[in-house]
């Protein structure tokens, strides 16, 4: 494998060089915000919901949008990396922005840079898991219930500490609780409850991640008569479900197969992955 290039503010950088500098602001303070984002046969999916999401996090955060930040810039840029790590099926993306330099926590500027990253990845289409997930409850750190809990900030110790969890207790992901102790979202996935062919999902005012292929399964759903209810998720739900699942832009839709004693189904998972897929 040849060393992926990537884009920092236009300019074309190899993977592993240097380019930040110790008074960047994403790496002092976190204050920077990311969007990862799936190419599936060639093609880069939910450009427009990605950026609509990366804007409002900007503005949120009191960033400064430049007027470059349209679409089709970001469709070139991603496009010419793609080229470039000569990836024409399946591929991952990530863009990073972060706040001009500055060495205290008070800003000198709003203005922004950012950095574009594109590697491949084994699945050209949206796939299933074979095997089920094993999970477990993470409750040593809550997520906070605020407006910048629902962006993909890169303060993510909460995540980070998650991931630790997961690693020592050799689980596949983590399931999140907020500061009332109700479910909120995987490491880095939307979580799914079903139960009797309805759906169930945390609402964003729990605390989870406003999540592209959330509202994309949301909509799938109801397109196909299956109920859908964004309700607050007590801990039970682990207990009391036919089924767990857990979605993302990058991998789709995963399947839980055992929780604690409590072993799941996935043919809702299944049906909907290939709904996703014809859709696409």
């Amino acid at each position: 494998m040849f060393d992926l290039s990537i884009n920092v503010n236009g300019k074309l950088h190899q993977e592993f060089e240097p380019v930040i500098l110790s008074n960047n602001r994403g790496f002092r303070f976190g204050d920077g915000l990311f969007e990862t984002i799936r190419v599936a046969d060639g093609k880069i999916r939910f450009l427009e919901r990605h950026l609509s999401r990366l804007k409002s996090s900007m503005d949120l955060l009191k960033m400064d949008i430049p007027e470059t930040f349209t679409d089709a810039f970001f469709q070139e840029k991603i496009g010419d990396l793609l080229v470039k790590n000569k990836i024409d099926r399946g591929g991952r993306v990530r863009i990073t922005i972060y706040r001009n330099e500055g060495l205290t926590y008070e800003p000198i500027t709003n203005q922004v840079s950012y950095l574009i990253e594109a590697s491949p990845i084994d699945d050209n289409v949206y796939t299933l898991n074979e095997t089920g997930l094993v999970v477990d409850l993470y409750n040593e750190f809550k997520k906070p219930l605020n407006r910048m809990s629902c962006i993909k900030s890169n303060n993510a110790l909460v995540y980070v500490m998650a991931g630790v969890f997961k690693r020592e207790n050799k689980l596949d992901d983590c399931i999140l609780l907020n500061e009332r102790f109700n479910i909120t979202e995987a490491i880095s996935s939307n979580l799914f409850a079903a139960k009797n062919g309805v759906l169930y999902t945390a609402p964003v005012a729990e605390g989870c991640l406003d999540g592209i292929m959330r509202n994309e399964v949301i909509n799938i759903a109801k397109e196909n008569r299956i109920a859908v209810y964004e309700v607050t998720m007590a801990m039970n739900v682990m207990l009391n479900s036919d089924e767990i699942f857990l979605t993302n832009a990058v991998r789709g839709i995963n399947w839980v197969g055992t929780y604690r004693a409590k072993k799941y189904s996935n043919k809702m998972a299944g049906k909907l992955v290939e709904l996703l897929n014809s859709r696409l």
